[in-house]
């Protein structure tokens, strides 16, 4: 294993036993709902929003202790999101990480109460983390926020909205990127951000918006030249479905040289910190590389 791959397997262990304590505790009546909601949590995944957050955490110099119950949480809003996105409503996937979608194995009804479900405990542990200092109640008000109706939600509705338009708009693309994806990925850097007095505030926050897009663009173009395979997921179902993408906008090779700009962008403002930026390098490199 390379050294990047050491790290991330560092952060993403001491996420994954946080997690693992968290769906041992869990015991929902009826017994359905715990099953729903540790199905999706424990399909793994590459948990990318919490390793940003440890590594940005550990960038600032945060005890890394202080960070974890906020990495669950944005990690459950993340896999609500995940099984919301999937119902035959929204993006029709019967497929998630390799494995049937929560509502093909639980049903439609009980997949949106297990996204629910995620929800609420998501937003359960961020208010407990309130008791903690004001601090703690502005990191867990910028989550809120990039997972709401100014966010994540507002990038999802206006994603269903321009379904099928006949042409693409860059702006409202944008708008889409950066609310469906990018800010709840922001939410991983800036919050460490936050939690330490607004340390590198507005670098952290270009560098998540830009990492956000980088992966938004890097799935437009996995959805054209990857595979079932490696994506655990359909391919080619943006283009059938008249998804607005990067690709519709710019064609395939000019997605891939905005993914390559981007990528510069992030590398770029890693060079105006202070600490040691290895990692996060690296971790730019792994989104714009990946293949799943």
């Amino acid at each position: 294993m390379t050294q990047f791959e050491d790290k991330y397997s560092e952060y993403r262990k001491a996420f994954e036993e946080i997690l693992t304590e968290f769906c041992n505790k869990l015991n929902c009546k009826p017994k359905i709902l715990s099953e729903s909601l540790k199905y999706s949590l424990q399909l793994g995944g590459k948990r990318v929003r919490p390793v940003l957050m440890l590594a940005a955490g550990e960038l600032l110099g945060i005890n890394r202790k202080k960070l974890l119950n906020f990495a669950l949480a944005l990690e459950l809003i993340h896999t609500y999101s995940l099984i919301h996105d999937d119902l035959p409503e929204m993006d029709n996937d019967d497929f998630r990480r390799g494995k049937p979608s929560n509502h093909k194995v639980f049903g439609v009804g009980n997949a949106v109460l297990a996204g629910d479900g995620l929800l609420n405990t998501a937003y359960s542990i961020l208010l407990r983390e309130c008791f903690n200092g004001e601090e703690n109640v502005s990191a867990a008000k910028y989550i809120c926020d990039c997972a709401g109706i100014s966010g994540m939600i507002a990038g999802q509705s206006a994603d269903l909205l321009h379904e099928n338009d006949g042409e693409v708009d860059e702006d409202i693309l944008n708008f889409i990127y950066e609310n469906k994806t990018a800010k709840l990925i922001s939410a991983a850097v800036v919050t460490p951000s936050i939690l330490c007095g607004g340390k590198f505030y507005s670098e952290l926050s270009a560098f998540g918006r830009d990492i956000g897009f980088l992966f938004q663009i890097t799935d437009d173009i996995l959805d054209v030249e990857g595979s079932f395979e490696n994506l655990g997921k359909s391919v080619g179902k943006d283009n059938a479905e008249g998804k607005y993408t990067e690709v519709r906008l710019y064609g395939l090779d000019g997605c891939k040289l905005k993914a390559d700009l981007l990528t510069d962008k992030c590398l770029k403002i890693l060079e105006s910190f202070d600490g040691d930026t290895e990692f996060l390098r690296e971790l730019t490199y792994f989104v714009r590389q990946r293949i799943n």
